[in-house]
């Protein structure tokens, strides 16, 4: 059916060209009389709709089915890709059409669609060999929005804890670190204390947000909001965060849970440190220092970088050195993880059962 229709479209569309075609080419021929001069436009009507009802498919459906079959094979990257370079082909073809407009006779009226022909189809073979490119930068632009866009609030501990410089340093934070004026003002006062303690925490803090406005790839802003009416660092940055809809980083269990119970987000960086611990199985070899005799007799105590307690049965001769131990079990508990191991090579002892003499 579809077949028929093109072809009959073709014939007529082949009919009433010839015919055209043939009056104006009569204008310029020696065909005086009018019977002669009907005769020659039909035949040339009827052999154009000749040729236009065998030719139809051929300009029509094979072209069609063959660009739906591109399309169906073509990937979502390369249509989206085709479809960016053929529009900005086409919007430079629209500035490029008033200039070649006033080109003289014909060239000015056919050059601006050859042009946007040309330019079209240019840009949409660019952007389909070029989709990649696209793509990477379309992401990067999304990244950086959200870089920008976000922002998160930090307090006192971990502003002297110090280890948020390295984890935004190492890319992981991104976005704006918002320190409040009145965080500032706390640690200037920790800062200027007598206490000596409390005047190395503070100076400790001014530094780390020094180096994270120096070195780190995220944005550090001092921000003047301070919420009225209420008192205390603490309630402040709670109130600050609910109002401004952005997340608290902290150390500080207490301000943890009372933001939490107001609804405010909290990125705990020891939450952050547990996660990343290293995870040791049973069975495993690790080294480690034997620091201290453990609560049972002959037992050894030994810490690994994180601060995880490794307790060494039959390590307590080995105080103060370096020993490879296998793990034999790894307990969690309330207070953190405990991994009990013995001296590589040794096999465990095997326990008397209760009652056995």
């Amino acid at each position: 059916m579809l077949l028929s229709v093109v072809r009959l479209g073709g014939a007529l569309f082949g009919f009433f060209f010839g015919f055209y075609l043939g009056a104006e080419l009569l204008q310029f021929g020696q065909l005086t009389p009018a019977r002669d001069q009907l005769t020659v436009v039909l035949l040339l009507g009827i052999a154009c709709a000749i040729l236009g009802y065998l030719g139809a498919p051929y300009a029509t459906i094979l072209p069609g089915r063959a660009l739906a079959r591109r399309i169906r094979e073509a990937s979502f990257g390369d249509l989206l890709g085709g479809s960016f370079g053929a529009a900005f082909g086409l919007l430079l073809a629209v500035f490029l059409a008033i200039p070649l407009a006033f080109l003289p006779g014909d060239l000015g009226r056919f050059a601006p669609i050859v042009v946007a022909a040309l330019l079209g189809v240019t840009g949409a073979a660019a952007g389909m060999l070029r989709r990649a490119d696209l793509a990477a930068l379309v992401r990067e632009l999304r990244a950086g929005r959200a870089r920008d866009g976000q922002r998160v609030l930090l307090d006192t501990s971990v502003i002297i804890d110090g280890r948020v410089a390295d984890v935004a340093k190492a890319g992981f934070v991104r976005g704006t670190l918002l320190v409040p004026r009145f965080i500032l003002a706390e640690l200037q006062l920790f800062a200027d204390s007598s206490d000596g303690s409390r005047r190395e925490r503070g100076r400790r803090g001014l530094e780390m947000l020094s180096r994270m406005q120096r070195e780190t790839t995220v944005r550090v802003e001092v921000t003047e909001a301070d919420p009225a009416g209420v008192q205390g660092a603490d309630a402040k940055l709670v109130s600050l965060g609910r109002s401004l809809g952005v997340p608290i980083m902290t150390n500080d269990y207490g301000l943890n849970r009372v933001a939490e119970l107001q609804g405010v987000q909290v990125l705990n960086m020891n939450d952050l440190a547990k996660a990343v611990r290293p995870v040791v199985l049973p069975g495993e070899e690790i080294t480690v220092r034997v620091m201290q005799e453990g609560k049972e007799p002959q037992q050894g105590v030994g810490y690994l970088e994180d601060g995880t307690m490794i307790v060494v049965e039959n390590g307590a001769r080995h105080l103060g050195s370096d020993l490879t131990v296998t793990v034999m079990r790894v307990l969690q508990t309330v207070g953190g993880r405990m991994i009990f191991a013995q001296p590589k090579g040794e096999a465990e002892a095997p326990r008397r059962p209760r009652g056995a003499h």
